[in-house]
């Protein structure tokens, strides 16, 4: 018996399999989840720290039944998922003698749900399209603590796609617009599980296997999910509510306070089910009373005045771009699922079909889909997934006398590679004695995005450029010879052949051989683990 849960910005789903039924269904935890029908119950992704040096924390529905999130309390965390991974954190305070760290209030967010939980067999866990490292890093130590044998993590948007049931669908768009993160994913359901790069994947990202009784061979045929294409954007849901606070502050002159944000974000909920919304907000500085009224149009200005569908455009036509270098047209696109709480927003689901048929898009389950999708780890459904940068090599421009980067592997490259990447080399001195290699993680050509704090807020500012962002995964002393040159290397001949290689655990290992003594230098050695 499995348990799944999507960890969201905003909320937490919890699901399970239902074997009376067949089905999934969503848990509600007594104390810790938000009941808001016709929603399923979900857990306000919400911490309030008691005693930091204990871990005594109240969590989800307890602080807000509480009313500790409309106060500027140091103790209270909101948002945190989003800051997990990231080099954003000093601005969390020292309490009660501890340090704090995002990663130490999610942890104590999980470990809380986890305790009242009961944990069978198998946990799945789903995690953020772009997550870095450290979020599996941070999630795999978390589950060490967990008394179960088996735990797995799966992409959001792949989760999804399973999740709304659309099997017999082949290529599949989703659109996951949650409370910090708006996600695409371009997901094929039906490709070919006898292909051998696919057939001896493990059933998601495995984050801890114990004894093998856990195992659970599926009767039914596996199927295999696979991502064709992947785009992310640091913004969601509670930068929403900050525009539609802004707003208010401007036209009436307020002070920002979490009470403000969390009428804005009531006006926003409002507004997916009804044309207009009103809220009544009591002033604590002034001592006024005002009645605050939006509709969808005033709602839509906003959002168009903060460029959201500009960047929503930019976001989608690099999905459909990496889609058509793959051979695949957006008309070729069977479905498009929305998931997620903003995804609810009329302006935004007329948005998405500006670009695809009414039919196509779903849009019905926006709460559910990722946590019952995950709970298809356990009904024999197998993934595929691929890299989400691109890697290459450092070289000396001589025509721009600087350092440029040559890829070698591409951003999309499915994993385990079946085609080792072949690249030859030659000394570049007289009487060379080795042959040195930097490698790097290619950022995007078009730029990035700035995240700061502006008070409590997590911003995130799209930046232009014109240069590549790189990081060095090996520029130290240790690691960057690969070859040393018996005898020494001169200029004007191919030397060393290198063989690229990534395998299943998206670990790049490098194979050199000596071209002129036909020697093997290096033999399929771990290089660096990738992302």
């Amino acid at each position: 018996m499995a348990i799944a849960i999507d960890f969201g910005t905003s909320n937490t789903a919890i699901t399970r399999w239902n074997p009376v039924t067949e089905t999934p269904e969503t848990l509600s935890l007594p104390n810790y989840s938000l009941q808001q029908p016709p929603n399923p119950p979900t857990i306000p992704s919400l911490v309030y720290v008691e005693n930091a040096e204990s871990g005594q924390v109240l969590i989800g529905q307890q602080v807000r039944d509480r009313g500790l999130d409309l106060t500027s309390d140091p103790r209270f965390f909101r948002n945190f998922k989003r800051g997990i991974g990231t080099e954003v954190q000093g601005f969390l305070p020292e309490l009660d003698g501890t340090s704090l760290s995002f990663e130490r209030v999610g942890t104590w967010f999980l470990q809380g749900i986890l305790n009242e939980v009961n944990l069978e067999e198998s946990l799945i866990l789903t995690v953020p399209v772009d997550s870095f490292e450290t979020y599996r890093y941070w999630l795999g130590e978390l589950c060490q603590t967990v008394s179960v044998g088996k735990v797995r993590i799966i992409d959001e948007p792949t989760a999804a796609a399973l999740g709304y049931g659309v099997s017999d669908r082949n290529l599949i768009l989703v659109v996951d617009f949650g409370g910090g993160t708006l996600d695409f994913s371009l997901v094929q359901l039906n490709s070919d599980s006898s292909d051998k790069s696919s057939s001896n994947n493990p059933l998601g990202f495995v984050l801890k296997w114990g004894d093998k009784s856990f195992v659970q061979q599926s009767a039914q045929q596996v199927k295999t999910a696979r991502v064709l294409a992947k785009e992310g954007l640091n913004l969601g849901g509670s930068d929403l509510d900050g525009w539609i606070a802004d707003k208010l502050i401007s036209e009436h002159e307020l002070t920002r306070s979490r009470a403000l944000t969390r009428l804005a974000e009531k006006l926003k909920i409002a507004l997916s089910t009804q044309q207009k919304a009103s809220e009544i907000y009591f002033d604590r500085e002034s001592l006024e009373t005002y009645e605050f009224t939006l509709n969808r149009k005033q709602f839509q200005e906003i959002l168009t005045e903060q460029k959201l569908f500009i960047r929503l455009d930019s976001s989608l036509e690099r999905v459909l771009q990496q889609a058509k270098r793959q051979g695949i047209q957006k008309d070729e696109i069977d479905a498009v699922l929305l998931v997620g709480g903003s995804s609810q927003i009329p302006s935004v689901q007329a948005w998405i079909k500006g670009y695809f048929t009414e039919q196509k898009v779903r849009c019905d389950r926006p709460f559910e889909a990722i946590s019952q999708g995950a709970l298809q780890l356990d009904r024999g459904v197998e993934l595929t997934d691929f890299l989400y940068h691109s890697y290459g090599i450092r070289y000396w421009n001589r025509r721009t006398k600087s350092h440029s980067w040559h890829p070698i592997i591409k951003e999309g490259q499915p994993y385990p590679m079946s085609n080792p990447v072949e690249l030859t080399l030659g000394a570049s001195m007289e009487q060379q004695p080795k042959i040195e290699l930097i490698l790097g993680e290619l950022g995007a050509e078009t730029g990035g995005t700035e995240i700061y704090f502006d008070g409590d807020r997590l911003i995130a500012q799209i930046l232009s450029s014109d240069t590549r962002s790189v990081i060095a995964l090996n520029d130290d002393e240790n690691a960057r010879t690969i070859a040393t040159l018996n005898p020494p290397g001169i200029p004007g001949n191919d030397r060393i052949r290198l063989r690229f290689q990534v395998d299943g655990d998206r670990v790049l290992r490098l194979s050199v051989e000596d071209l002129l003594t036909n020697q093997t230098l290096l033999d399929n050695r771990a290089v660096v683990q990738l992302s």
